[in-house]
């Protein structure tokens, strides 16, 4: 026999040795074992990849997800050899789709999955559209080993067999294993559910406390009785904490400039843009403006520096706290599943004035079946409703959305048949996630280069952003020539995030244009929207206090001498220095928390501070939770009905 018949030998009995081998392990207790191994490896990379992306992964984290691990090996364990198998099998696609989905979600919406979103499924269209921009090469580790064994399975290299296992043996085993993991369950992991429980608010806590797994199996738990997560059952009960809470909140509401009922008769139009940060605000790429027309408009006007958007990012969250002053529900299911409920919106506030009668609009370049919006709005008692449909040339789709330039010219002669005063709400799109700009047809709107950055999510942010703001200077002028401009009270804010938080190229560019990068300050930059008002006669002022969502109806309200009865927010004009999150943060001029305060110019934890500063603090964490909990009640029990 010669060299190459006895090596080709040898390695046809190595492969089948392997095989052998292989195949002894899938069909044995120790595949559940090695597999339930690699999950908690996934876990730890779906941590790093979101919650603890710039810090060690949490002990107390780490201990959950193998208590978990360990507790579903001893449900395999129960099994016979082959069912046993392909259940882990299973159990390894499933959490596998989890982790991955939870990870896109996060880099998304700083957010994980909830089972309350199915309602939003409805919706999956145009959600997974912009699953291909969230991807990274890291992502395949979610998928690698199976993908192997499926291979190895399709070509018969693997196969699954029907072992018969010695049966007195085996009881015993599985008795031992079950016995072992029903401890774990008591001492370890029924603590972490209980404890993912006792934070319902900010998910990355109840992740870190309870792993992923103990935060899913809390959140199917909360999913059965949703009514169990509201404080207030009655609205007499709910009234009475909300009186309180709005009582402390009147030092709050001296206000620093006397703008009360300035705007009385007055026109008003409330612009949303879409995935407008502030950081983009005033800054030059290549030696040119990023967003030219919007820093006139909040140069010469008024700037608000500091807007954050709530927690939750749909465009529709937005619009449900700008126009309730309340905190959404997930994300979008203030409008996708308590939709018929009564609240106290900026819509009636207008209908109901005592001094003009009001026509109101809403206005979006999408279709009303989106995030439920004609039944929403028809619910609010709006007058005109503005929809893609509604509009007579819709020649310009941007990336399936009515372009923002299309949408503007046609929203001014829409605006100027209806009997004035108006009041009108209008969502910008064509900046939305994705920032590909498909179907714009005259590419020289795009007024920058973005040089190195070309061809990255980052750099066609910036081309969307630049478009956008093209649009918006059409808006402007559009006004100007219909006679609309200089009557009417133009409120502007970004609905929420564009880039996620760590992007490299965003953080590059932040560096290069002398942003401060501590890390308090990525996490602020990530949810701070740019902000602007007109209002007559008030040039270059600028605001830097934080403010948010909820305090928009009450500042137009203050302005307008509207009459609100339930705002969470107060008038941005006063003197309230502090917002809070519906993800339990909280941002005041000095310092944020985000489950520890942080000192926000240096970025590092507060260490020693007096008596009074703690006492502050306090205050401020115990009216925030107050807040969530009427604002969570109130939806769900439909409490102001």
């Amino acid at each position: 026999m010669n060299k190459e018949k006895i090596y080709k030998l040898k390695r046809e009995t190595i492969k089948e040795t392997i095989k052998e081998i292989c195949n002894k392990i899938l069909n044995s207790s120790l595949f559940p074992i090695i597999v339930l191994a690699l999950i908690i490896l996934k876990a730890l990379l779906f941590y790093k990849n979101t919650i603890m992306i710039r810090e060690g992964i949490d002990k107390t984290t780490i201990l959950g997800t193998v208590c978990f691990s360990f507790i579903l090996l001893t449900i395999l364990n129960i099994f016979p050899n082959k069912q046993r198998t392909i259940l882990t099998i299973i159990c390894d696609i499933l959490i596998s789709i989890i982790l991955f989905a939870d990870n896109i979600y996060y880099t998304y919406s700083s957010n994980v999955l909830s089972v309350l979103q199915i309602t939003n499924l409805q919706y999956g269209e145009e959600i997974l559209s912009t699953i291909p921009v969230l991807l990274n090469i890291t992502h395949i580790l979610y998928f690698i080993d199976i993908i192997i064994i499926i291979i190895l399975l399709a070509n018969k290299k693997l196969q699954i067999q029907d072992i018969k296992e010695d049966t007195k043996k085996a009881i015993i085993s599985k008795i031992y294993i079950l016995a072992l993991g029903f401890c774990i369950f008591i001492s370890v992991g029924k603590e972490s559910i209980e404890a993912t429980l006792q934070d319902p608010y900010n998910k990355d806590t109840q992740i870190r406390k309870g792993s992923i797994f103990g935060y899913h199996i809390a959140d199917i738990l909360n999913a059965v009785n949703t009514k169990k997560q509201a404080k207030y059952e009655n609205k007499e009960e709910m009234l009475k904490d909300y009186s309180e809470l709005k009582a402390e909140y009147e030092q709050y509401e001296v206000p620093r400039y006397n703008f009360e009922k300035m705007c009385e008769g007055k026109n008003l139009i409330i612009l949303q843009l879409e995935s407008i940060q502030d950081f983009v605000i005033n800054k030059e790429i290549n030696g040119k403006e990023i967003t030219p027309n919007l820093n006139k408009f909040l140069n010469e006007n008024i700037r608000f520096t500091n807007m954050f958007m709530q927690s939750y990012s749909s465009t529709a969250d937005s619009e449900f706290s700008s126009i309730t002053s309340l905190y959404p529900m997930e994300n979008g299911m203030s409008y996708s599943k308590y939709d018929s409920n009564k609240y106290d919106d900026i819509f009636t506030s207008f209908k109901q004035s005592d001094y003009a009668n009001y026509t109101t609009s809403y206005v979006h370049g999408n279709y009303g079946y989106f995030w439920n919006r004609e039944n929403v709005y028809k619910n609010f008692g709006v007058d005109k409703i503005e929809f893609k449909d509604s509009f007579e040339d819709i020649s310009e789709d941007i990336m399936g959305y009515l372009s923002d330039e299309l949408m503007y010219k046609q929203t001014v002669e829409k605006i100027e048949n209806y009997s004035k005063p108006f009041m009108s709400y209008i969502v910008s799109a064509s900046s939305h996630t994705g920032f590909t700009l498909d179907g714009l047809q005259d590419e020289t709107k795009v007024n920058i280069e973005v040089g190195k950055y070309e061809g990255t999510f980052f750099g066609n942010y910036l081309r969307s952003v630049n478009y956008a703001d093209y649009a918006f200077g059409i808006f402007i002028e559009e006004l100007k020539k219909a006679g609309l401009y200089d009557d009417t009270v133009i409120l502007l804010f970004g609905d929420h995030n564009g880039i996620d938080m760590y992007n490299e190229e965003m953080l590059e560019f932040l560096n290069e244009t002398g942003s401060t990068i501590n890390d308090v300050e990525i996490k602020l930059n990530y949810i701070r929207v740019a902000a602007g008002m007109k209002l007559a006669g008030i040039e270059n002022l600028k605001i830097e206090k934080p403010v948010n969502k909820l305090d928009i109806k009450p500042t137009i309200c203050y302005l307008f001498g509207l009459d609100s009865k339930f705002s969470l927010g107060t008038n941005m004009f006063a003197s309230k220095d502090f917002v809070s999150l519906n993800n339990e943060r909280i941002i005041t001029s000095r310092y944020y928390f985000d489950e520890k305060w942080y000192n926000i110019q240096t970025g590092e934890e507060l260490a020693d501070i007096d008596n009074s500063a703690e006492k502050l603090l306090e205050k401020y964490y115990n009216q925030m939770e107050r807040e969530l909990e009427i604002s969570k009640s109130v939806s769900i029990n439909n409490l102001l009905k």
